[in-house]
């Protein structure tokens, strides 16, 4: 109970140091701080962090939410109801179906579920299996199947970090169940 404690104090000490270092010396505008930064800022889900690594989550984030635009495929529908930018609204992310798939591309295929499964593996995806996947295009349900609308092609140039922090982001959001007619 004692070292709970005692953790608990160098925590509290910890983040207010940060913050105090953040308040008097902001990152510089274009560095990878100031975008770990905005990554929390624009999360629009609570983050699971026990045990993450915060700097990964938070760059995640950002990759995620201001670059990759992962919400408008894998979230059906991207928007909530009045949120629509599209329509001249103040934006407003779904955040009951974000990133749960069931966007429909033709007949055939229907944007996945990248949220953490029951283990906590965005997509039910190790970290090797999802690089592959970003590095390749091959679906890791049928190998011999190259996925057709998810722009891997362009992803495949992130850097071994970037995607490693869209996984462990990935791995903190709340899990959710499938999204509209998700198989």
């Amino acid at each position: 109970m004692r070292s709970k404690v005692v953790l608990s104090i160098f925590t509290l000490i910890g983040v207010l140091c940060a913050l105090e270092v953040y308040s008097a010396d902001p990152p510089a505008p274009d560095s990878e701080a100031s975008r770990i930064f905005r990554g929390y800022e624009i999360a629009p889900v609570p983050l699971h962090l026990r045990g993450r690594n915060r700097a990964l989550v938070g760059l995640g984030s950002y990759i995620v939410n201001a670059q990759a635009g992962c919400n408008d495929c894998h979230t059906n529908p991207p928007y909530a109801p009045g949120g629509d930018p599209y329509l001249g609204q103040p934006k407003k992310i779904n955040v009951e179906g974000y990133l749960a798939g069931g966007t429909h591309f033709g007949p055939d295929i229907v944007s996945a579920n990248i949220t953490p499964d029951e283990d906590g593996l965005p997509a039910g995806l190790t970290f090797p299996e999802y690089k592959k996947l970003i590095r390749t295009g091959h679906d890791p349900d049928d190998p011999d199947e190259i996925l057709q609308v998810m722009p891997w092609p362009v992803f495949q140039n992130m850097t071994d970090r970037d995607i490693r922090a869209v996984y462990e982001y990935l791995r903190s959001i709340p899990s959710i169940e499938g999204g509209e007619e998700e198989p």
